[in-house]
């Protein structure tokens, strides 16, 4: 049974990218800027990947830059743009961004970041967007995809196409959208930045598309690689394992979306029957089918996840990046809830593999723990 239930957070290697990792470092393990026939081929193999993952998101192979990981990208982003745009410009965030945009966008522009609301369903949208271009003239505007705590699906392209219409680059924080949903149209956006292991690749493994081929990236220096927009030996072996994981799941994420939201929503009802009081978080809203955030009717959030995990199963209370920060949910937060609601939040994120038997054994460890928790912690046979 899998009973690890935090996909949003990280996701194990898939088979097949781990083979294709495998292979790569046993046959191309030589630095590809070196100048020798094997580190040429090794070169060779990494522009490849660079021109597959290009067609799997429909943009340019001379956009992509690997990273090390979507914060790197995200960070690289705002330094970049703030070494290059007058000291006054100001950009635009949309209010449910993961801290690695919004903290580096309010280290990069301090003072000059602007929020952009959701509506009650959690969603940022377009006319919002407009509104906060015509009246404040950002220098660019970034919203999430897919955001990593509710799953709410946002409409960012119809926000890019308000960007394009203003002359106003649009970023894209796609995480969470890529290797859940079809990724080819996302090359539309100015800038992207994906994150491997969010979709089966291994971690310390990212990329970021630029708005041109030409931009520069300064933010690591040192040496000419990635067409001298990041210093640093380009990690092959993890480019053709993350490359791999997304071209082996493309194809199947139609299925297992209605596959997996299916049984996602059979666990939300299973759930509200032990807990007729439960919120479900963006639930009007169009979601990544895996993800279920949900503000729990009793008990603290820290409870359900130390007693779930000693039942073997791996939940989170929000994004594991923001632990600590702003109360444990950024979108919860951003829909206005009290304190004592942000300390029952629990967020569910299955996988593409799950069973409906995996989803319901969460839903009855779910009734489980609260039956020991009303008797003052003592397990309830």
């Amino acid at each position: 049974m899998n009973r690890y239930f935090d996909y949003n957070a990280t996701t194990p290697m898939s088979a097949p990218a781990r083979r294709a990792w495998l292979e790569a470092t046993e046959k191309h393990w030589h630095n590809p800027s070196s100048l020798y026939r094997d580190a040429g081929f090794a070169k060779q193999k990494l522009e490849e990947a660079r021109e597959r993952l290009a067609t799997l998101l429909g943009c340019e192979a001379g956009r992509i830059v690997f990273t090390s990981g979507a914060t790197e990208s995200n960070n690289a982003l705002f330094v970049s743009l703030a070494a290059r745009l007058p000291s006054n410009a100001r950009i635009a965030i949309s209010a449910i961004e993961h801290p690695s945009v919004r903290e580096a966008a309010r280290a990069s522009f301090p003072n000059r970041v602007l929020q952009i609301p959701v509506n009650a369903d959690g969603i940022v949208e377009p006319d919002a967007v407009a509104d906060i271009i015509a009246s404040q003239t950002p220098a660019l505007v970034s919203v999430m995809a897919a955001n990593n705590e509710s799953g709410a699906l946002q409409p960012w392209s119809s926000i890019a196409a308000v960007c394009q219409r203003a002359d106003i680059p649009f970023h894209s924080d796609a995480a969470q959208w890529i290797g859940k949903v079809p990724a080819s149209s996302l090359g539309l956006c100015d800038y992207v930045t994906g994150s491997a292991h969010k979709f089966g690749g291994p971690k310390g493994t990212s990329f970021i598309v630029l708005r041109d081929e030409d931009e520069p990236l300064s933010f690591l220096r040192g040496g000419p690689q990635e067409n001298d927009k990041r210093a640093g030996t380009e990690n092959y072996p993890a480019v053709e394992a993350m490359v791999t994981a997304l071209e082996e799941i493309e194809p199947r994420l139609p299925s297992i979306a209605r596959e997996q939201a299916a049984y996602r929503d059979q666990f939300v009802e299973a759930m509200r029957d032990h807990f007729p009081e439960l919120r479900l978080i963006s639930e009007d809203a169009e979601r990544l089918w895996n993800t279920a955030l949900l503000v729990m009717p009793r008990h603290d959030n820290l409870k359900w996840l130390t007693r779930l995990s000693r039942r073997g199963f791996s939940i989170s209370t929000g994004s594991a990046c923001s632990s600590g920060k702003e109360g444990s949910s950024v979108v919860v937060q951003a829909l206005g809830a009290t304190l004592e609601e942000l300390k029952r939040v629990v967020r569910i994120s299955g996988g593409w593999n799950h069973t409906e038997a995996d989803w319901l054994a969460l839903a009855e460890a779910f009734g489980e723990v609260d039956r020991e928790l009303s008797h003052g912690g003592r397990p309830v046979n």
